[in-house]
């Protein structure tokens, strides 16, 4: 199964946080799944970052590392999410997660976060 993880579940992840569920630990540990982290992730972690609403344990720079280290893959941002995103319903404003819908959407990926709102959309949410 191909996986996006959404902000906090890949940050969650990374930080053992007890706060990521069972379900979502065990799917992204699977070796039978593909996991990516978009772009848009660490767009967002660095803008909230700098003001100063997010801190991660892991030195910025080193997310990266961290992402070869998992195995995972980063997920670029392409003309066609952007297609997908003008005409997505305002279901939810935040421009990140729009992105990440809109991602799961085109590359027709499972979602994982525990973000409720993004099940008025046609993807897949798992937490």
């Amino acid at each position: 199964m191909n996986l996006i993880l959404d902000t906090h579940t890949f940050i969650w992840f990374s930080e053992d946080d007890p706060l990521l569920s069972a379900k979502a630990k065990s799917l992204i540990e699977d070796s039978d799944n593909n996991c990516f982290v978009s772009t848009a992730s660490i767009w967002e972690m660095a803008i909230k970052i700098s003001l100063n609403k997010l801190k991660i344990k892991i030195e910025f720079k080193k997310l990266r590392e961290e992402i070869i280290n998992h195995d995972f893959d980063l997920i670029p941002i392409s003309f066609e999410h952007t297609i997908i995103i003008k005409d997505l319903t305002f279901h939810h404003r935040d421009p990140f997660d729009r992105l990440l819908i809109a991602q799961s959407i085109v590359e027709e990926f499972s979602i994982i976060s525990k973000d409720k709102i993004f099940d008025k959309y046609k993807i897949k949410r798992i937490w």
